[in-house]
């Protein structure tokens, strides 16, 4: 690592990409200086739009350094367009700086198939891993549960289950800190008898492993507390999390609409304000934004395209955890430990 303190923690920025511009990116990173002293930001985009934001946003700091990139990859491209036609794109520059050892890990808001065909192409597979998955966090009843793979993958086959496991029980034990994690397998029932053969070969697989495997789980117990990672294939997985995301909204659009009807429910909302408020703070998903792209030879964190300056500023957050914890290590290990 080329830090000028072996203690920083250098995270690259695609500063470009996403749906609210550079300015969001910029003030993240105010944000997440201000709560980590030894970490340090590249920001990676166009030099002369960046070099403007920070003198406005952030002033003189030396944690931050500015990296032309004259190219963006637009949220419509394809992947393998991206790959083949946008070396300098701000994307494909800041997971080089994973590469070449400059950063840590990094971050990005944008085209989610390109993310993960150069972060791919770039820094390759960990050793043993077939596929990466996309794993994000969501809150449940006590607590959080880590999900995957939300939409990498459209199949997988036992093996590659069973690998997405490994990597989730690693990852929501940091980010969590929990020292064993409990595993469960998304099906259509909880008896062994339920469920395709790719879900039950790969429940054999965890039933012989070292995780804590406590068997299958159906959709309506996601949120329900009793597990803290979630394992499925990406179609399955991307379904599930958009039908969530759809109920939330669909629930507090519904909330306002019927505390907003009269007089005497707007009086009803008054006297429920405080409650109203935990229920908002608890559900506000800017808080979980930033989904980890396991099974990467490096770390990269893929944020809402979305995402306001507070939302990509947890993203950074999940990328210090995942750096300080050294998940793709820990993944690297646990698989050796496995298949020994």
């Amino acid at each position: 690592m080329n830090s000028s303190r072996q203690s920083d923690y250098v995270i690259s920025l695609d500063a470009m990409s996403g749906d609210n511009g550079p300015k969001v990116v910029v003030r993240a990173a105010k944000l997440s200086l201000s709560k980590n002293p030894n970490l340090r930001i590249m920001l990676i985009g166009k030099e002369t739009i960046l070099i403007s934001l920070v003198a406005k946003i952030i002033g003189i700091d030396e944690r931050v350094s500015i990296h032309d990139a004259t190219e963006v990859v637009s949220m419509s491209e394809s992947p393998t367009e991206a790959v083949r036609k946008k070396k300098n794109s701000s994307m494909r520059v800041a997971i080089d700086k994973v590469k070449d050892g400059s950063a840590h890990a990094c971050v990005s808001a944008g085209n989610t198939g390109a993310l993960m065909a150069i972060a791919k192409f770039v820094l390759k597979m960990l050793p043993g891993i077939n596929r990466p998955a996309i794993m994000a966090e969501l809150p449940v009843a006590g607590g959080t549960v880590h999900m995957l793979d939300l939409g990498a993958n459209t199949s997988s086959d036992p093996e590659q289950l069973f690998q997405f496991a490994l990597m989730g029980s690693i990852v929501a034990g940091d980010i969590c800190d929990l020292e064993n994690p409990r595993v469960s397998l998304l099906n259509i029932g909880v008896e062994d008898s339920k469920g395709n053969d790719n879900v039950k070969n790969a429940a054999s697989l965890l039933v012989q492993s070292g995780l804590n495997y406590i068997g299958f789980i159906e959709g309506n117990e996601i949120f329900s507390g009793k597990t803290d990672v979630v394992v499925t294939d990406g179609f399955t997985g991307n379904v599930a999390l958009k039908t969530i995301e759809g109920t939330v909204g669909f629930v507090i659009s519904s909330l306002r609409d019927a505390f907003s009807k009269n007089i005497f429910t707007k009086f009803q909302a008054l006297l429920s304000s405080s409650v109203l408020s935990k229920l908002r703070k608890r559900m506000d998903s800017r808080k979980y934004n930033g989904a980890s792209l396991v099974g990467l030879n490096g770390i990269v964190i893929k944020s809402h395209g979305s995402a306001d300056a507070y939302s990509f500023h947890c993203a950074i957050e999940t990328a210090l955890i995942e750096v300080k914890n050294q998940v793709p290590d820990q993944i690297r290990k646990l698989l050796e430990r496995e298949s020994g």
